[in-house]
């Protein structure tokens, strides 16, 4: 996919299709074609990091989740449930270009307040960034570059 940048995942085959000025990728998950923007380019490789290396079954991994926040319809762009559809991972992607700071972990955790999932992973696929819910707190897990000075 030419134009788009090398992710700090692994390498992820995608089956993409020209559509006019655009390209297309396959969404095995939905089963269907998407505009391949950046933020999809990214999202597609954290869904195919998750499957592969983290051993999270396809059927628990829902796209574009919907989420009701003061009244406003929004969408967490990945979540992880567990056997009863709970919510146990919310992922936010973010397009390389753009930074993952103070306000995109904001955005995560005003969406994860109706949530509740343990985990938030926030990624622009260059940098990720890993938290755990503890006791209303978010506690980064280490390993990652603190997000706190900004």
């Amino acid at each position: 996919m030419s134009g788009l940048p090398k992710l700090n995942f692994p390498a992820i085959r995608l089956r993409a299709r020209r559509r006019g000025d655009g390209v297309e990728v396959w969404d095995s998950l939905r089963g269907i074609y998407l505009v391949l923007t950046p933020e999809e380019w990214v999202r597609q490789h954290l869904i195919a990091y998750l499957t592969a290396y983290c051993g999270v079954q396809p059927k628990r991994i829902v796209q574009e989740y919907a989420v009701a926040l003061n009244g406003q319809p929004q969408r967490a762009d990945v979540v992880v449930v567990g056997d009863r559809a709970e919510p146990l991972l919310l992922a936010e992607c973010k397009a390389p270009c753009i930074p993952i700071n103070s306000r995109t972990l904001a955005q995560a955790v005003r969406y994860n307040s109706v949530l509740g999932a343990r985990y938030v992973i926030l990624t622009n696929g260059l940098r990720h960034y890993c938290c755990e819910c503890r006791d209303g707190e978010y506690v980064q897990l280490g390993g990652f570059p603190d997000l706190s000075g900004d």
